[in-house]
């Protein structure tokens, strides 16, 4: 009986590849260079291999096949890219915004929040959320950054002489305190174990993902239900809904207990800052938050709603920023003579402002801002990003059939030598005005670009800069591993293999 079964299911593969791979589609996709294909797995055992073999293995075969590649699983192609022009092609247009299939695993968690949606809905909650991250409203989380910068650089001394850090763990813990503050009004002090349980819980799912990434048998909902690793993303899931459910009550609660008055004021000044206290609640500072429950009330949008958006913007306002930070911290301590630079350029402002950080304090940093640009030049947060373009494209001199998923390699664009001489090495000065006049636009893409770009960009900006000038004035920085030959992990978010540890040393004024 079991053989039977067994020799029906491989009697299917067999037809499926032949009838699939013999098709129109088929010759027309195999036309893009690609490694051989195997019978009935595509290229899948080629792919099945740990998250950090999986990242060699992408950046070899994006420079064997440069500047495209096809690669099959068992019945659906996958064409990565990463040429600037072929990146504008797919970015540029409207017509290939939609996300591709590889977004379905995140859905448990995001559902079809901002990341993860697509037409009209997306355009909605664009609509909606925009004015959060409108310029009067990031002026207000200014001192929300330094506030918890400053707590940051305490606890650091507060250790006694030179610490030695985990930069991921290190940062991550400070950056989801910021968000929690700022897009959601609520805040996380002596909450260490609640965030905890949440940030392990991301790290955790972004395991199970990657692993469903190449093996599509797995992308089945029933299989996962019936499956341990399915027990086990229930589990994670389950705590990351608990803690942005929790969030979302909060704030919910405050609103309720202040009959919603304090529901406006993102278009102008009013209601911008919380320093009083009404009915015994102190009245805080406008959030991303705010705007759902607004236009929840409005029944612009509903309670599965509102967390779909906490989640998306929970998880991609902490994870790449502290990425960011990480990495950056990372090469200013590596480069000495640029850290130093850089503190230079900190300490003069900081003299220069008081000590009180805003907005404008941050505009006066521009070689800063150039280290910050170059770690996400080496080290892009978000390493790729996948489409499924609605129309026929020529990528690369080939011709991609409408709805094939199309991977846009950003790594591997960031450090092509045709755009960027010596790519490995950690020169800020790349982007002086002279040294970027007539760069390709779409050879750097840590945001992403065109209409689906980061709608967070300034607000990380904003955090990061505030974060590593207050670091930066109270620090100096040394490297504890060797980091040259760094190993990185395929993951929702750039990952490294290892911990990268740095030693902070405090600076006496």
């Amino acid at each position: 009986m079991l053989t039977g079964i067994l020799l029906l299911i491989v009697s299917v593969l067999l037809l499926q590849y032949f009838v699939i791979y013999n098709s129109k589609f088929a010759r027309i996709i195999n036309e893009i260079p690609g490694p051989r294909i195997m019978p009935i797995f595509g290229n899948l055992l080629k792919y099945s291999v740990s998250p950090a073999e999986l990242w060699n293995l992408m950046r070899r075969l994006g420079n064997e096949y440069y500047p495209i590649y096809r690669i099959w699983t068992i019945t659906a192609p996958m064409v990565y890219i990463r040429h600037p022009d072929d990146m504008e092609v797919i970015l540029g247009n409207p017509k290939s915004n939609q996300k591709s299939d590889v977004y379905d695993l995140l859905l448990p968690w995001f559902n079809t929040g901002l990341l993860t949606s697509s037409g009209p809905k997306w355009q909605a909650r664009r609509k909606i959320l925009t004015p959060a991250f409108h310029f009067t409203v990031l002026q207000q989380f200014s001192e929300v950054f330094m506030e918890e910068t400053e707590r940051l650089i305490s606890s650091l001394k507060a250790e006694g002489g030179p610490v030695v850090k985990d930069l991921m763990h290190f940062y991550s813990e400070r950056t989801l305190n910021m968000i929690c503050e700022t897009a959601m009004g609520v805040s996380l002090k002596d909450k260490g174990k609640f965030q905890y349980k949440y940030r392990k819980a991301i790290s955790d799912f972004g395991d199970i993902t990657v692993y469903r990434f190449v093996r599509p048998w797995l992308y089945s909902e029933f299989l996962m239900k019936v499956l341990p690793l399915g027990w086990r993303l229930a589990k994670v899931l389950k705590i990351m809904h608990n803690f942005t459910n929790d969030i979302i009550a909060e704030r919910k609660d405050y609103h309720n207990k202040t009959n919603g008055r304090y529901l406006t004021g993102f278009d102008d000044n009013s209601s911008k800052t919380g320093t009083g206290n009404d009915d015994g609640i102190r009245k805080r500072r406008l959030a991303m938050l705010d705007l759902l429950i607004a236009a929840h009330r409005d029944n612009q949008i509903d309670d599965a709603g509102i967390r779909e958006e906490v989640d998306t913007f929970m998880f991609r306002g902490h994870d790449t920023t502290a990425v960011c930070l990480c990495f950056t911290t990372m090469l200013l301590a590596q480069h000495k003579e640029i850290q130093d630079r850089a503190r230079e350029e900190a300490d003069a402002v900081m003299a220069a402002c008081d000590g009180k950080v805003t907005m404008s304090t941050l505009q006066d940093l521009p070689y800063l801002e150039r280290c910050i640009k170059e770690s996400l030049r080496l080290y892009p947060s978000v390493p790729f990003i996948s489409r499924r373009p609605e129309m026929d494209m020529k990528l690369g001199n080939h011709f991609v059939p409408a709805n094939t998923v199309v991977n846009l390699l950003i790594t591997d664009t960031h450090r092509d030598p045709r755009y960027w001489p010596n790519p490995d090495t950690f020169n800020p000065d790349r982007f002086l005005p002279e040294n970027s006049k007539g760069r390709h636009p779409y050879s750097y893409l840590p945001f992403s670009a065109g209409p689906r770009n980061c709608i967070g960009q300034r607000f990380a900006m904003m955090e990061v800069k505030t974060t590593l000038l207050y670091m930066l004035h109270n620090f100096y920085f040394e490297p504890v591993d060797p980091t040259e030959n760094i190993s990185m992990n395929v993951d929702v978010v750039l990952r490294p293999t290892n911990p990268i540890r740095t030693k902070f040393i405090p600076i006496e004024h």
